[in-house]
């Protein structure tokens, strides 16, 4: 867990004063059934370097290793789905890196403890990174836009993707956009379920929301996408 300030600098500029490691634990207790269910979607809307998403990633890791560790397969499946059930936004840029280096350090010791050293394969290790970019976005959360290295708005939407097993080792994407999720928030029975920081979707696919699907692919192969 890192300090709760990095500078005096950054406390008066961007007001940045990371949770203490006592309240992130206690806040994930109140949702503690939802981090132990390992396709369960949390966003944390400014995520700092990671306090919240590293702690929820170590509980559906945890999870993962009781039901899955004696098959290699399952358990690679299960980690990176845990991995791509997490998302972030920030403003910094230096706490994105630091988020998605720190969300991939904790994921690889965990993989590392799991996989004996023959079975691991640096394709899915290069997949958990590549979910990584993708969920962990550099941008501002109220105007649902990315920022420059500034930290200055573009003109570029904030975009999710969502992962999901359809059979055997195949992994789909889909992306939408953060303002269109949020909007859908708004109107009764929505597609998406917010409880704290819990961003669950029960309905995958609504007009409106839904800006790209991309064919489904073996998880260790997600780099393709590009």
């Amino acid at each position: 867990m890192t300090n709760q300030v990095k500078s005096r600098k950054r406390v008066v500029e961007h007001g940045e004063v990371f949770t203490a490691e006592r309240e992130v634990k206690a806040m994930c207790d109140l949702v503690s059934d939802e981090c132990l269910r390992i396709d369960s979607r949390f966003l944390e809307p400014a995520c700092g370097n990671g306090n919240f998403l590293s702690e929820i990633l170590a509980r559906k890791l945890d999870e993962v290793a009781t039901k899955y560790k004696r098959s290699p397969a399952d358990y690679e499946k299960n980690a990176l789905l845990a991995l791509g059930s997490l998302y972030g936004v920030e403003l910094l840029l230096d706490n994105v890196k630091e988020c998605r280096h720190r969300l991939f350090a904790l994921w690889d010791e965990r993989y590392s403890r799991v996989i004996k050293k023959k079975d691991r394969k640096e394709s899915v290790r290069d997949s958990a990174r590549y979910i990584l970019e993708k969920n962990i976005i550099c941008g501002n959360a109220l105007s649902l836009h990315e920022v420059d290295s500034a930290g200055q708005d573009t003109d570029r939407p904030i975009i999710f993707s969502q992962w999901a097993f359809v059979t055997g080792p195949m992994m789909k994407r889909e992306d939408y956009t953060f303002e269109e999720l949020l909007a859908d928030e708004a109107e009764p029975q929505s597609g998406w379920e917010e409880t704290m920081f819990d961003f669950t979707p029960k309905k995958e696919q609504e007009e409106g929301k839904l800006i790209k699907v991309y064919p489904p692919i073996p998880y260790w192969r997600l780099k393709e996408y590009e």
